[in-house]
């Protein structure tokens, strides 16, 4: 029997990218708090796989960042969404509706059918 969590790690490494972007653009935001916020939303994710998106996205020019004083500690990379970053995270939200509405509509009814 496959583990149950498999199929959800591939999910989430498919839309890794789209929801760090959704977090950043509610506030700036830095990596460890990103895992955090990720991991209270059901979602777990190692910071071995936030920092290589984050440097994707940096890349890509889809995020702009700040390094600001830590409180006690080292000094902090915050990550905010850049205007490209918020346009094409309003598109992959939109392509995420239709295909998650796709998906549903096909495992409701492959579900309802089940005796």
């Amino acid at each position: 029997m496959e583990e149950t969590s498999a199929p959800r790690a591939q999910w989430l490494r498919g839309v890794l990218d789209m929801c760090l972007l959704a977090l950043m653009a509610q506030a700036p935001i830095y990596g460890y708090e990103m895992a955090v916020r990720l991991g209270e939303a059901g979602l777990d994710v190692a910071d071995g796989s936030i920092y290589p998106a984050l440097a994707r996205l940096r890349k890509r020019r889809l995020v702009e960042v700040e390094r600001r004083a830590g409180e006690g500690g080292p000094a902090r990379t915050y990550y905010k969404p850049s205007p490209a970053g918020l346009q094409m995270l309003r598109s992959w939200s939109s392509d995420w509706n239709e295909f998650a509405a796709s998906i549903g509509s096909i495992v409701t009814h492959t579900a309802e059918k089940e005796p």
